[in-house]
């Protein structure tokens, strides 16, 4: 079995306000709660100090940042169980995140 890696570089993309803003468009798939599949998808695809900037978007859109994926786990769960998520983590907290 490969071990796959807990986040994946993102490179040579800019991320002014507008792209970070444009994390709040994503639909989610059949079943999976529309604020956790956006908080996932920023987690995944921004660094830290864009992430910070989309988790103040996404509060101030009123969205839930302590929605739960399909197996009842929020972001901060999943985050802290990755290597190199304590950061994110940190900011989820920051921002209001409570689990």
């Amino acid at each position: 079995m490969s071990l796959k890696k807990d986040k994946q570089k993102v490179l040579g993309e800019v991320f002014d306000d507008e792209r970070v803003k444009s994390f709040l468009q994503y639909q989610p798939p059949a079943g999976v709660n529309g604020d956790f599949h956006l908080l996932e998808k920023a987690y995944r695809g921004m660094k830290l100090d864009n992430f910070a900037t989309f988790l103040q978007f996404f509060t101030q859109a009123e969205h839930n940042l302590d929605a739960t994926n399909p197996e009842g786990k929020t972001l901060v769960q999943i985050a802290s169980e990755h290597g190199h998520g304590g950061e994110y983590v940190a900011a989820l907290r920051a921002a209001g995140a409570s689990a």
